[in-house]
């Protein structure tokens, strides 16, 4: 019975340590009100993006949810204003999958709202497929859809200075790479169809979300537009739906035992679209509410340089 005491004591202690220094996230703690301002929050009926809009919410800024799924962003208003009290909560149809959607969003926007304040590209994929335009799935919604969002908005952004892009990256962009032929070939980045395949074309378009903000930053030097990207944590969302059934009930245990909730993971992109004093830092990688080193890919501004003339092209800018 001391035996298996221990053996009990050691896997809890384990246990603890693992959670605590490296799936456990800090906590943004900020009383700063948005009242006035006006954010955009893309995948936000759901995960993440949702509870990033309700914070937002709940400091007073007026919250577009920029969602594809109209029945569950219509749903989302509705909780997001019931729980914060701030009526200011509305749907816009997006789907960053179809270049022609982000167009007639930025669009409609521009025709109805005069400000802008804050964009967070918050909305992401994992899977095989492609995009309206032919494009890599991951590829064209996690990084081109937002490429071509956030460059249609610069000039409502500038206008309304001091103002942020808030990118939702990954750690993940360390195992990503930068395939440049079949970008433009709009071929898959990764051949066949196995979760690793997934994993890795999600990786390369997290890598992409890193150098897009590197970039703009350069781009966007000496104005008031300050920009960030990040890693939000280790988060129990949907984003696994992707995946098979029986690899999902694989990672149910895991999930309960580590992962954070959507809240711990909105943490971050709260940070980077609130913090105060953080306008040297554009361009920046942030993790765990403070500021990273990305991986050595992520630094290569050549590279950068090469992703954004790339994606002109693709998105037709």
């Amino acid at each position: 019975m001391s035996v298996l005491l221990c053996l009990a004591a050691g896997a809890l202690c384990l246990y603890l340590i693992l959670y605590y220094s490296v799936f456990k996230g800090a906590r943004y703690c900020s009383s700063v009100k948005l009242r006035g301002k006006t954010a955009i929050v893309t995948g936000s009926n759901t995960g993440i993006g949702k509870s990033t809009a309700l914070d937002l919410a709940k400091r007073g800024a007026r919250v577009i949810l920029a969602c594809r799924n109209k029945d569950k962003a219509e749903a989302a208003a509705f909780d997001i204003r019931t729980e914060s009290g701030n009526n200011q909560v509305v749907f816009m149809q997006l789907d960053l999958g179809s270049l022609e959607s982000v167009r007639s969003f930025v669009k409609t926007f521009l025709g109805t709202e005069p400000r802008l304040d804050i964009l967070i590209n918050n909305a992401g994929v994992v899977g095989h497929g492609h995009t309206d335009d032919g494009f890599d799935l991951a590829f064209g919604v996690n990084h081109l859809g937002h490429f071509l969002l956030t460059n249609l908005l610069l000039e409502r952004l500038q206008k309304c200075g001091p103002s942020r892009v808030v990118t939702v990256a990954s750690i993940g962009h360390r195992l990503g790479k930068a395939h440049f032929p079949l970008m433009t070939s709009k071929k898959d980045l990764v051949s066949g169809q196995s979760t690793w395949r997934n994993l890795q074309a999600y990786c390369d378009s997290k890598l992409c979300n890193v150098l897009f903000t590197r970039e703009l930053a350069n781009r966007l030097e000496g104005t008031s537009v300050s920009c960030f990207c990040l890693h939000p944590g280790y988060i129990n969302t949907e984003l696994s739906r992707s995946i098979s059934l029986w690899q999902q009930l694989l990672l149910i245990p895991f999930a309960k035992l580590f992962l954070q909730d959507p809240e711990g993971g909105a943490q971050t992109t709260l940070h980077c679209a609130l913090q105060e004093g953080i306008e040297p830092f554009s361009g920046r990688y942030f993790s765990n509410c403070a500021l990273q080193q990305v991986g050595a890919k992520g630094r290569d501004d050549a590279l950068a340089n090469k992703l954004w003339e790339v994606s002109e092209r693709l998105a037709s800018l």
